[in-house]
């Protein structure tokens, strides 16, 4: 894969006449030159040069003996920790993820703290030792530039630091572009291997992940730019991503999920500050398709960490989002990561970098996305994440919690709004310990009302549409937790907007009147919320919904569009879709009360599509509304007594 069609080689797989040709030597000449106590860097993941590391493991060389193996990750395939109970060799980690989060646990394996954006770093000033540098690259090309192909990372301060270096020659890796070449005169010996890189299957996906990627892409504007990981989650997100345009990947990984998702030409990059037009990563994790389809692709930029993790160079991209899988998530947005063997980007240290990137982004978030429960069926929302390893505890750089029930704003809202907005996307069968458990302890009101209705909160009826002159706008259910923002919204009103939506003067919304107003019962009330996204937070800016009234045959319509979002057709669009939601349930018509001044919102009943009869009584329009065929025609009659 990664070697030069052009070039003519011997029996040893050595391009005839190659001027490096004296620095290909067997394993145990490598070897020979290792002294005791040396600190060995070895290339990260799929990128490990195995020839080497089992040749390593393999002798008895007298030699070999008090390393100090380095990595930035390792997948387990060559360096084992069966190894690690010997006293050969001790490795030590940047990553506590995979295969040595346990054996970091158990003390077998020496975790370093460390920013991934700092690694470089720390290798080239020595912080960290690198006496002898074991990368794997591609063949050499006619003017001896190899590459390093799907493993960057710190690969290339290690070179410049050991006084060994060695290069494993392997023409089945990718010749990735980007700062990944490297001149055989780097290289002290050279040694070929032919062992296929190692393997990373797809990950599985159920209905539940598919729900949770649906929801935490519901979020995401066209043009932003996002990170990328390996999981279910991450599989999940391709279809809904898909939909999107113009979107920009700045990440440390890429794999078989994003390759589809570059494939569908819903990523451009066209609007990212740095490496404009480029997809950045520093590895690639995959199967031999994606592998091949990286070679010499020019769509994908490799860089080392410290310019890919870096939080000014994330930074210098708008709108960036940072989605952080998470094992738990507790209701004051405090989580708990994964742990254990197969998971990626598990350590806090190892998320500071794309969190602190998306908080100085222009725009920027960080989504944390869990499952409602975990395999076993136990709670993935809880109480509080104490007790539980890996915790983050820093829960002021999260914007965003994404379940399969829905997604919780937390930038902005008080420990209380954020409880109650968590406990909304809990599991429903969790809710109502969690609702109890929050109170007892006095996150929520000692009067707050627990959700009405039997728990289902309808997604289906969420969307999104462009009004006039507008940032896109977001509609969806009301929340119990809409409580506040609904109230913020009350006194933006003017004191005409207050009497066309309340027939009375009202001067105030106290608490238990508007927990009342956001807590329904779906199965008979409908209210859709307008949002806008101020600042990464959610703004209400009108409100419609229709309710059933004891008196009336028809359950009864109301609007209320903040005045600055007036006249640019949202009651228009509210109407439209409770009228189609509403006959989606059996329901035949609507009735409606209006101020008869209030001709915009009449103007929204005169262009309708459904015949319209109003009695004007004591200066109020009551309109009936019918969805059947009355054969009157569209429009309003006007009726006298």
């Amino acid at each position: 894969m990664g070697r030069n069609p052009k070039q003519k080689t011997g029996a040893n797989g050595v391009p005839k006449g190659a001027f490096w040709a004296d620095k290909v030597v067997d394993p145990e000449r490598v070897l020979a030159a290792v002294e005791p106590g040396m600190s060995v860097f070895v290339s990260t993941g799929a990128s490990e040069p195995q020839l080497l590391i089992k040749s390593l493991m393999a002798s008895d060389s007298r030699n070999l003996q008090d390393l100090e193996l380095i990595h930035i990750a390792s997948f387990g395939r060559a360096i084992s920790l069966d190894g690690l109970m010997s006293a050969k060799y001790r490795l030590k980690t940047f990553f506590s993820g995979w295969m040595a989060s346990e054996p970091i646990a158990g003390g077998m394996v020496d975790l370093i703290p460390a920013r991934f954006s700092r690694i470089p770093r720390l290798i080239q000033s020595g912080a960290v030792a690198v006496d002898a540098a074991f990368v794997q690259i591609t063949p050499p090309d006619e003017d001896g530039y190899a590459s390093l192909g799907i493993s960057i990372d710190a690969a290339r301060a290690a070179i410049e630091r050991a006084r060994l270096v060695v290069g494993e020659i392997n023409p089945n890796i990718p010749r990735t572009l980007g700062d990944t070449f490297v001149h055989v005169g780097q290289f002290d010996y050279l040694v070929e291997s032919h062992e296929d890189p190692i393997p990373f299957p797809r990950w599985p996906v159920d209905d539940t992940m598919r729900q949770l990627a649906r929801n935490a892409a519901s979020v995401i504007d066209d043009g932003a730019c996002i990170n990328w990981s390996i999981g279910a989650f991450f599989e999940a997100l391709v279809p809904h991503l898909a939909e999107k345009k113009d979107l920009g990947v700045h990440a440390s990984i890429i794999t078989d999920a994003l390759m589809d998702l570059l494939k569908t030409g819903a990523v451009t990059n066209r609007y990212k500050g740095v490496f404009r037009g480029k997809t950045l990563v520093s590895y690639a994790l995959g199967t031999d398709e994606l592998l091949r389809w990286l070679n010499e692709n020019p769509l994908v930029e490799f860089q080392p960490t410290d310019i890919v993790s870096s939080p000014e160079n994330i930074a210098k991209n708008d709108r960036y989002i940072a989605f952080q899988p998470a094992r738990k998530v507790d209701l004051t947005g405090r989580i708990a990561l994964h742990f254990g063997k197969g998971i990626v980007n598990t350590g806090p240290a190892e998320t500071y970098d794309p969190h602190t990137g998306a908080a100085l982004s222009k725009g920027g978030r960080t989504i944390i996305a869990v499952p409602s429960r975990n395999r076993d069926g136990e709670p993935n929302v809880v109480f509080s994440v104490e007790g539980y390893p890996n915790k983050v505890p820093n829960r002021e750089i999260f914007d965003l919690v994404a379940t399969e029930y829905g997604v919780a704003y937390l930038a902005g809202r008080t420990v209380r709004e954020r409880a109650l907005a968590i406990i909304e996307i809990a599991h429903p069968d969790d809710r109502a310990e969690l609702f109890e458990m929050a109170k007892r302890h006095k996150l929520l009101f000692a009067d707050q009302v627990f959700p009405a209705g039997d728990g289902h909160y309808p997604h289906e009826m969420s969307s999104t549409f462009q009004a006039k002159d507008t940032p896109l706008m977001h509609v969806r259910p009301i929340k119990p937790s809409d409580e506040d923002e609904m109230r913020r919204l009350f006194y933006r009103f003017s004191d005409q907007a207050v009497y066309y939506r309340y027939f009375s003067p009202i001067q105030v919304m106290p608490h238990n009147k508007m927990q009342t107003y956001v807590n329904i019962d779906y199965r008979r009330t409908v209210s859709l919320v307008v949002t806008v996204d101020v600042e990464g937070k959610e703004r209400i800016v009108a409100e419609a919904r229709y309710a059933y009234a004891d008196s009336l045959p028809y359950p009864d319509l109301a609007f209320v569009v903040e005045e600055a979002y007036q006249g640019k057709g949202i009651a228009t669009h509210l109407y439209e879709t409770l009228v189609r939601i509403a006959r989606e349930r059996g329901i035949v018509g609507f009735t409606a009360d209006v101020v008869a001044t209030n001709k915009a919102m009449m103007g929204v009943f005169e262009k309708s599509r459904y015949p319209v009869k109003a009695r004007l009584e004591q200066g109020i329009y009551h309109l009936t509304i019918s969805f059947q065929d009355t054969g009157e025609g569209p429009g309003i009659r006007y009726l006298r007594d």
